[in-house]
């Protein structure tokens, strides 16, 4: 049987326990938010200066540099597609260059591949930095994206902003990481609506490079294939489509995560 001196001195030493863990506690978190700051400012560095130095040279230079590479030429350009589609730079000027290059079909192909990797990559970078700073980050697009993506988010969300013609492609990758947006409803959907925008900024450049009834054609085709899917996207996320988005998963489905 403990004595009141004993209970007394236990009770003390659990007392002191708690504090010495939540003191400890507290130096974790005030660590982690440091590490989170820095992460941010770090990144915002970063992604200023690429903003405001770096400049994609012209269509025609970036056609001979890549060209320069000769079968590597296929290679250099997906990888340099997924680090632009890292930053704020349009990734405009690299679907143009992938129809002057390889024409549509090679062209959208490596358009496609280069643009999901970049999204993909963007979108774990997102979810290691955290909600807080990659909010910070997006500043105006933040607001815009909170309202549409979270972990709730569905196959048709993400589709929509990402088949919306005028709709940077680099917010959407930062905000649904950040936001919880589920990793392969985020993979699947950027893959499946990558297809129709990145055809129509190819075809373009296809028909800069070759000019002719046929490949006008194939961008006005490749334009209205953009409009309609926008607004199926549309309607399948407000719940009025009748028919599901090409690769949008079961419903009963609950392994996306």
């Amino acid at each position: 049987m403990s004595t009141p001196r004993t209970s007394g001195r236990a009770g003390a030493d659990r007392a002191d326990d708690d504090r010495h863990g939540a003191d400890a506690a507290r130096r974790g978190s005030r660590r982690g938010t440091a590490l989170r700051v820095a992460g941010l400012a770090v990144v915002v560095v970063a992604l200023i200066w690429v903003a405001a130095t770096v400049r994609l040279p012209e269509l025609d230079d970036l056609r001979e540099r890549i060209e320069g590479f000769g079968w590597w030429s296929w290679l250099v350009f997906v990888a340099a597609y997924a680090v632009v589609a890292l930053t704020p730079i349009p990734v405009t000027i690299m679907a143009l260059l992938g129809g002057l290059l390889f024409g549509v079909v090679a062209g959208s192909l490596l358009s496609v591949v280069g643009a999901v990797i970049g999204s993909v990559g963007a979108y774990w970078i997102a979810r290691a930095i955290g909600r807080t700073t990659v909010m910070r980050l997006l500043g105006r697009h933040a607001r815009k994206l909170e309202d549409r993506l979270d972990e709730s988010s569905g196959f048709a969300a993400v589709f929509t902003l990402r088949v919306m013609p005028g709709m940077p492609y680099w917010p959407v990758n930062y905000g649904a990481g950040a936001l919880g947006v589920p990793s392969r409803v985020f993979s699947i959907a950027s893959l499946v609506a990558s297809v129709p925008g990145q055809v129509s900024l190819v075809s373009i450049g296809a028909f800069i490079a070759a000019p002719s009834f046929w490949s006008g054609a194939v961008v006005v085709i490749a334009w209205g294939v953009v409009l309609g899917f926008t607004i199926w996207a549309w309607r399948s996320w407000r719940g009025k489509a009748e028919h599901s988005l090409p690769g949008e998963p079961d419903p009963s489905d609950t392994s996306a995560g």
